[in-house]
């Protein structure tokens, strides 16, 4: 504290007045007790400040404040400069800058003046630190230079020098006080900077805060000599501020009489084996930590850990989770190996595993079987590292319950490759078993067949009886294809009701391969039509079977399925419940109707379709017309529906054309309507059901009705019963809304189908129309007779126009009439002919 009495000054080197304290008045007293100091100059003040980081040490300076050099407070320091005994002393501040500081006193006045003089020799004592490093190379020079090694060394300097730069390691010349003299490319390419850049700096500039203290503590040591040299672990501020690992093993180096000079800094990237580290398992990571930390780790952990010696295989620990897995107790554990308990189900993984260890030091994610106490089987993934415990190499092990992931995984392979339904394989893994066996057939000369087996009027048993029917069949089939084969062969099904079986191992001979074959074939055939019970119904199935043989060719996998399917086509057209070959033949028939369907599309590019009539017929008068399709083909001619529509309807090519003949019907039918003095005659047109099912069917008829100006009630549109049993409340509801609208509804082919007559009195029908599969036999057939009689009652009973189409003779038109048929259609009235000649017939009132 300041108080009224002589004057204490204190000066710097250039004798400028750094601060003014009042000491006591009596003059016994030499100087102001605590030797306080309120101010200093500001360069002072700045260097107090960066040193110790706090404006009380700028403010009230430093009463308690202990010397750099270990020499005690300041105090005594001050009192022994008053007294006469002039001091010099050299102050370090943490902040690397050095002070020389001459304390003396001097009576002036009757004043006792303490004088300090404070001299920064920072850069003068570096320059002596390095020219002290470099004497002291100067002399272990001198000293090399006089023996043998030393013209060894010299021949090697370059050799050296470059290795310096180049050396795997970074490698740094550090001052006593922590600054860097020079350092190699490795290091600069380790925490980012270029070497010049890092000549100068400090450690503690490059090292996190937190890293600090550990380091300085290191350096002490090394200067005091308490050690040699050291290594430790640290971490390093890169330029961009990301932190790097680094393992130091420094020396130090010193002169002639001990003192340290500067430091040998070896630096090891660790980012690797720290990343490494990282991954352990917990219980590793707790053993290096600390013992309760391990124990409370490798006792929770979910996973099955277990640490054996590696001499002999024995447990020496195991955790909670392994006894649980395992079934065992820890007696029956502790002591004992591996191979005692059984507990690898192949020993073969266990000597897997350990050559893998033995290799690298580590095992990473091994899959295998262990098997428990009671002998159940269990799947593990186990990861397993060498560690030292007590200077004995052992094993530790992590081993995961991988026995949920297993069942899941064979779950997903299996929805993968094998059918949900029936089990068996599907189109995936039968085309994976095709490749492998064109694989095969490079190395093997025996044959081997496809059979492709669809059954017959599937979709009538689905549609009739139900979809849970339905599947009861499939997999019925399924277990009745696969009793049939052997087990070397495959059964698969590839998609609703079609079947796929390969044939393995048959004769090198293609013809008696193709015979080997269709003995299975008729095998299957026969099977499948045996009677079976399904939902307590007894249903008879029959399927159609394509084959094709191959071997030693180019053939793929779909290639050879495609084949099949062809074969298996030419048995549905002849007949069903049959069996065809593949054939040249039927390739070339392949891609034709590949062919058919782009002039189908280019045929409706170009309005080459158009609509012929035929009339249909009531007491003798033309009363209607049926629109049916013909194309004007520029090359074959006109043709009739049966050249085309199949394909239209199998590509979806149907629903432009339906759009067409739409229109052209609606077009006609205006026509007509204009023509003065005639009676209008309605146009019944066929609707095919992918047509009926688009979602503007409903708005493109009307919108074509209105665009044409035809009248409504003249447009009859004829559906099939086939139509009925997909979603019955839809159609319902379209028949409805277009009936609304007036148009009429003809039910064409009835008797032909599986409808329920329930469905018939929902439907807002106008006609039922008679299969010309009943008229034409109906002379002679009695039962056909029936039908026709039954048809037309069933008619009668619920209000509704019947038409019989087919009529070619006279005395089927007369036992019709007798029937109670009302309206007729046929060759014996007219075929279908151009709008033209059928406007003739109306004219000759035919």
């Amino acid at each position: 504290m300041a108080a009224a009495g002589r004057e204490f000054m204190i000066h710097q080197a250039d004798e400028d007045s750094l601060a003014r304290v009042d000491v006591p008045e009596d003059s016994a007293r030499p100087a102001d007790p605590d030797f306080s100091l309120l101010t200093f100059a500001p360069e002072f003040r700045k260097a107090i400040r960066e040193s110790f980081l706090s404006e009380a040490a700028v403010e009230i300076c430093p009463e308690g404040l202990e010397l750099p050099s270990g020499s005690g407070p300041y105090t005594p320091f001050c009192e022994q400069a008053l007294s006469g005994c002039p001091l010099n002393m050299e102050i370090s501040l943490l902040n690397g800058r050095r002070l020389y500081v001459a304390l003396n006193w001097a009576v002036n006045d009757g004043s006792v003046a303490l004088s300090v003089c404070a001299t920064e020799i920072t850069e003068q004592r570096r320059r002596e630190e390095l020219e002290a490093a470099q004497q002291s190379q100067r002399n272990i020079d001198r000293m090399i230079e006089q023996s043998e090694a030393a013209r060894r060394i010299r021949d090697s300097e370059e050799r050296y020098r470059a290795s310096f730069e180049q050396a795997a390691v970074g490698i740094l010349h550090t001052s006593f006080d922590g600054r860097i003299v020079r350092c190699n490319r490795r290091f600069g390419e380790m925490v980012g900077f270029a070497p010049e850049e890092l000549a100068g700096l400090s450690f503690q500039e490059i090292t996190p805060p937190g890293d600090r203290p550990p380091s300085r503590s290191v350096f002490e040591q090394l200067i005091s000599g308490a050690v040699a040299n050291a290594s430790f672990e640290k971490r390093y501020v890169r330029k961009d501020g990301s932190l790097t690992w680094v393992h130091l093993t420094i020396a130090a180096q010193r002169d002639s009489e001990g003192r340290p000079t500067h430091f040998i800094t070896m630096v090891q990237d660790i980012n690797a084996r720290k990343e490494a580290e990282d991954k352990l398992a917990l219980a590793q990571e707790s053993l290096r930590k600390s013992e309760e930390r391990y124990r409370t780790a490798f006792q929770m952990t979910m996973d099955a850990v277990a640490l054996n010696r590696m001499d002999d295989g024995k447990y020496l620990d195991c955790n909670l989770a392994f006894l649980g897995v395992t079934g065992y107790t820890r007696d029956e554990v502790i002591g004992r190996t591996s191979m005692d308990l059984g507990i690898w189900a192949d020993v073969r993984d266990r000597l897997k595993m350990v050559e893998m260890v033995k290799q690298t030091g580590v095992c990473r994610n091994f899959e295998a079987q262990f098997r428990k106490k009671n002998g159940d089987l269990l799947w593990g993934m186990m990861s397993a590292t060498v560690m030292e415990i007590d200077n004995e190499p052992c094993l530790l092990s992590i081993t995961r319950d991988m026995s949920e992931a297993k069942t899941a995984e064979s779950e997903i392979k299996r929805l993968a490759y094998y059918d949900p339904l029936t089990g068996l394989p599907n189109r995936r893994m039968l085309l994976e078993k095709l490749r492998q066996a064109l694989t095969y057939d490079r190395r093997n000369s025996r044959k081997r067949a496809l059979l492709f087996v669809d059954l017959d009027n599937f979709k009538t048993l689905n549609d009739t009886l139900g979809h849970h029917v339905g599947d009861l069949l499939l997999q019925e089939v399924a277990h009745r294809i696969t009793s049939c084969i052997r087990e070397t062969d495959t059964a698969a099904r590839i998609g609703g009701d079609e079947f796929v079986v390969m044939l393995e191992n048959l004769s090198e001979a293609q013809e008696e391969a193709a015979s080997q074959a269709k003995q299975v074939a008729e095998k299957i055939l026969t099977r499948i039509a045996e009677p079976q019970t399904l939902s307590h119904r007894e249903c008879i199935s029959t399927a159609s079977i394509g084959i094709t043989v191959f071997g030693h060719g180019k053939e793929s996998g779909t290639q050879i399925l495609q084949e099949a399917d062809i074969a298996m086509y030419q048995a549905k057209a002849a007949g069903r419940s049959a069996i065809r070959y593949f054939a040249p033949a039927l390739q070339a028939a392949v891609n034709a109707r590949a062919c058919l369907e782009d002039e189908i599309r280019q045929g409706i590019r170009e309005n080459q379709f158009c609509l012929w009539y035929q009339p249909q017929v009531d007491g003798g008068r033309i009363v209607g017309a049926e629109a049916l399709l013909r194309w004007n083909h520029p090359r074959r001619g006109v043709l009739g529906p049966i050249e085309f529509i199949p394909v239209a309807e199998e590509t979806g090519l149907i629903v432009p054309l339906g759009r067409k003949v739409i229109e052209q019907a609606c077009l006609q039918a205006a026509t007509w309507a204009g023509v003065p003095d005639s009676a209008p005659i309605p146009i019944a047109v066929n609707v095919s059901a992918l047509q009926f099912r688009q979602p503007d069917f409903v708005s493109h008829i009307l919108e074509t009705i209105k665009d044409t100006g035809a009248d409504a009630a003249n447009l009859k549109l004829e559906i099939t019963e086939s139509m009925l049993v997909d979603n019955l409340e839809e159609t319902v509801a379209i028949m409805k809304t277009l009936k609304a609208h007036g148009l009429r509804f003809s039910l064409d082919d009835f008797g032909t189908g599986y409808s329920s007559l329930a469905y018939l009195k929902r439907l807002p029908l106008d006609q039922l129309k008679i299969d010309r599969t009943f008229v034409r036999d109906i002379l002679v057939n009695a039962t056909n007779g029936a039908l026709a009689q039954a048809i037309i009652s069933l008619a009668r009973a619920l209000g509704l126009v019947v038409i019989a189409e087919g009529v070619e003779t006279d005395e089927q038109l007369a036992l019709l009439s007798r029937l109670g048929c009302d309206c007729y259609q046929g060759f014996l009235f007219s075929k279908a002919v151009p709008a033209a000649e059928f406007e003739a017939l109306l004219s000759a009132g035919a």
